[in-house]
């Protein structure tokens, strides 16, 4: 961690960031009615800062549990002077499960997880079937989901236990990938992957309604 970022993390963390503990209401925190959307491992925050400032009229929420990157975000808010986006530290699926409200969310975010490229560690990826069924309960029906990763065997596996959730629809139909929608923004860590040739796949999904009654 950078002298400054540590400076941040002591100066701005009580003005953008959330207790760690108690409910967390989007509503509350930017007003009814603004759509709300969350970003879980954000690294340096840079494509949410850059998010944020392009929709002025939305909420943001991040989740990073790496406090340099929290450190980063925090300065680049303060540059930028955002005021609508607020972080949180610690483990997404403690936080989605404990503290967010089912279908309190407009879109969720998770670009670029950890790929655990070792086949001995894949259980240890982020995207398994207890998780993807958290994320899809915390989205509105309509909501959206969206992934992005560029490693191929990750995709795949995405994929596979995405398309697997009953309550989620894959907007490119099943066993497809999805276009790169023209706001997510390019990081530098993606514009080095392209140009060492790496491929970027993105996966969008959206949360079905609920259905009541017989059929």
């Amino acid at each position: 961690m950078t002298p400054s970022q540590r400076r941040a993390l002591e100066r701005l963390w009580p003005r953008y960031g959330l207790p760690d503990s108690g409910p967390i209401d989007p509503a509350a925190l930017f007003g009814p009615g603004r759509p709300v959307t969350l970003e879980i491992g954000f690294g340096n925050g840079e494509s949410l800062a850059a998010m944020a400032a392009a929709a002025p009229e939305a909420g943001f929420l991040g989740i990073e549990v790496h406090r340099p990157g929290i450190g980063h975000l925090l300065l680049a808010i303060e540059r930028a002077g955002l005021t609508n986006l607020r972080l949180l530290e610690g483990d997404a699926v403690t936080l989605l499960g404990q503290r967010l409200a089912p279908a309190s969310l407009d879109r969720i975010l998770v670009f670029f997880p950890d790929p655990w490229p070792k086949q001995r560690h894949h259980k240890r990826r982020l995207i398994q079937p207890p998780f993807a069924r958290l994320l899809a309960e915390r989205l509105r029906p309509g909501g959206l989901l969206h992934l992005a990763t560029d490693w191929e065997d990750y995709a795949r596996q995405m994929l596979a236990v995405l398309d697997a959730e009953p309550l989620l629809s894959n907007q490119a139909g099943r066993g497809r990938f999805s276009p790169r929608p023209p706001d997510r923004p390019l990081t530098r860590f993606e514009r080095r992957g392209q140009r060492l040739g790496h491929g970027t796949r993105d996966l969008l999904y959206r949360r079905l309604p609920v259905r009541t009654g017989p059929g």
